[in-house]
């Protein structure tokens, strides 16, 4: 049986006891087991017949286990041992937990940013790039590929020979790779969505050849089926989603904290998979990823749920029906541990019922799409105006969406302006569009502005988060305000037999979502680092100025 934990207290308990009974009267978990498209409102049906592969990927991801093993050994045999995996959202996020908590190496390439990209360009002769897109067509994802392969070209490296894909039956990117010839085409189960398919070929292929061990994987969700898919008043599917969905009123911040769990950056997958999935039309659950023992917040807020990733086997047995002795910042709580396979099911279940409380489709993301429409528009065409810019020193100063932020002479003094506009149960996004790897010092402005605030604050690094956040920031509650960060291009980089640069292309990306925010009446605060390095000091510095 799995090794599933889960513990609720306060408001999630008192959710749980509300919802649990009517959805098991209508037998929510056997009806989604048999892939019943009607659980979500008539509007979903389309939708949802077309998405409910995840439910029983299992047959169909053991018969690939094989092939990524055949293929890893392959691959080792010519010396090749290095992973770059090119995908974003759920193509790639997935594969970085699976990796990190198995402690197998990953390069994870999920960015447009020169530096960040031009920085995988390492030991090509050891490489092998995985290029994962259910679309086939996400231009971030091209754009990597292109690059990395005249890269392997350029280092007289047969491109096709080191390049594996995974992509949905009849992409264009499955047209491309089957002429290109490249050396493994994985074709992924069309009816299973990108932010539900980490134990499909988008999650085993990279993870598998990295060196994590992926039938171990499967056989812990498969467990966690058994548990999930039977309709039991101690089914923890049924309990976590109705804690995520169904407090009333709706507690739609999800703090999330990693409290001892050797699940390395689950967080970062349950934030995609909330967000996207439920952050529309008006109403949503963000999730606000924060480090275990941070004090900014004032953790009883109304709208706060607190959610601890936590180490099962630490906890002596404990079980779906126990409550926590002690909570360590909430009480109003959720507790989870568990092995990763079990807990992908549990999050994609859990998922699906709140969706249905909220009365949402899981399925889709009406939203996102807005922004990669803006990028792409701007790529042909100059940026839109926001408010005059105002340049402080390294850094210059541009607003959108809220005449009263415009003019302020300072970068200290427009944070405060912005942190003024949140209201009482709101949020403040920071979007920062440069180099995650390189400049990840930038995370330490979250907790910063957090306690500044008094207000959850969430941390995206652009253009990953609009494949994930990006959904709620502009479909859920208009209670967010945005701070972005962007930066000049020390070092360009041309996307070969494409028209623009990646500089232009985070550039415009950047830019979309800015446009696309101030339309949805979004206040937006853009910190443009003139010099990358002296700006990034001076946003530190301003942001430590505030909570001093």
């Amino acid at each position: 049986m799995s090794s599933l934990s889960l513990s609720l207290l306060g408001a999630a308990r008192e959710a749980a006891d509300t919802h649990v009974p009517g959805l098991l009267d209508h037998e929510f978990a056997s009806r989604l087991a048999s892939k019943d498209r009607t659980l979500w409102g008539a509007a979903a049906e389309d939708e949802a017949s077309k998405r409910l592969g995840w439910v029983s990927p299992f047959a169909a991801s053991r018969e690939l286990v094989p092939r990524i093993t055949a293929l890893r050994q392959e691959l080792a045999s010519e010396g090749v041992d290095r992973v770059v995996l090119a995908g974003m959202g759920g193509s790639s996020l997935a594969p970085e937990v699976i990796c990190a908590t198995a402690g197998v190496d990953l390069v994870v390439l999920d960015s447009t940013d020169p530096h960040q990209v031009r920085s995988a360009l390492a030991e090509l002769e050891r490489t092998v790039l995985v290029v994962a897109s259910k679309s086939g067509s996400t231009v971030e994802t091209d754009s990597q590929r292109r690059i990395v392969q005249q890269a392997f070209a350029a280092a007289g490296i047969d491109a096709a020979a080191r390049t594996v894909v995974v992509t949905d039956p009849g992409s264009p990117l499955a047209e491309q790779s089957q002429q290109d010839g490249v050396r493994a085409l994985f074709e992924a189960d069309p009816s299973v969505g990108g932010r539900y398919s980490a134990l499909t070929a988008f999650g085993l292929v990279p993870s598998g050849l990295a060196g994590a061990d992926i039938e171990a994987l499967l056989d812990e969700a498969e467990d966690a089926a058994e548990i999930l898919f039977t309709d039991d008043a101690a089914n923890p599917g049924l309990q976590l989603g109705s804690a995520v969905g169904g407090t009333s009123p709706l507690r739609d911040k999800l703090v999330i904290v990693d409290a001892g769990s050797p699940l390395v950056g689950l967080g970062a997958w349950i934030e995609q998979l909330i967000a996207e999935s439920t952050g529309k039309a008006g109403t949503g659950v963000l999730p606000v990823i924060v480090a275990d023992g941070e004090p900014e917040l004032t953790w009883d807020a109304d709208d706060l749920l607190v959610v601890e990733i936590i180490d099962a086997e630490a906890e002596d047995g404990s079980s779906v029906d126990d409550d926590p002795e002690e909570t360590v910042v909430s009480p109003h709580v959720v507790r989870t541990g568990g092995s990763l396979g079990a807990q992908f099911m549990l999050w994609e279940t859990a998922t699906a019922v709140a969706g249905s409380l909220l009365g949402i489709n899981p399925f889709d993301q009406p939203d996102v799409e807005s922004a990669k429409a803006a990028a792409r528009s701007l790529l042909d065409s100059p940026a839109p105006e926001s408010a005059e810019p105002v340049t402080d020193a390294a850094v210059e100063i541009r607003t959108w969406g809220d005449a009263s932020l415009q003019g302020e002479a300072d970068v200290p003094a427009v944070l405060r302006a912005l942190l003024q506009r949140l209201p009482e149960t709101g949020y403040l996004a920071v979007m920062a569009y440069l180099d995650r790897l390189g400049e990840s010092q930038l995370e330490e402005i979250r907790p910063q502005l957090a306690a500044a605030a008094n207000r959850p604050v969430t941390f995206g690094w652009g253009p990953r988060f609009l494949h994930s956040t990006g959904q709620f920031h502009k479909g859920g509650p208009a209670v967010g305000v945005f701070l972005q960060i962007t930066a000049e291009t020390d070092e360009d980089l041309e996307v070969p037999e494409r028209p623009f640069t990646l500089g232009r292309l985070i550039s415009a990306q950047a830019a979309g979502d800015a446009q696309v925010l101030a339309e949805h009446g979004r206040p937006v605060v853009q910190l443009h680092l003139r010099d990358r390095r002296a700006g990034l000091q001076q946003v530190l510095d301003a942001v430590g100025q505030l909570s001093a």
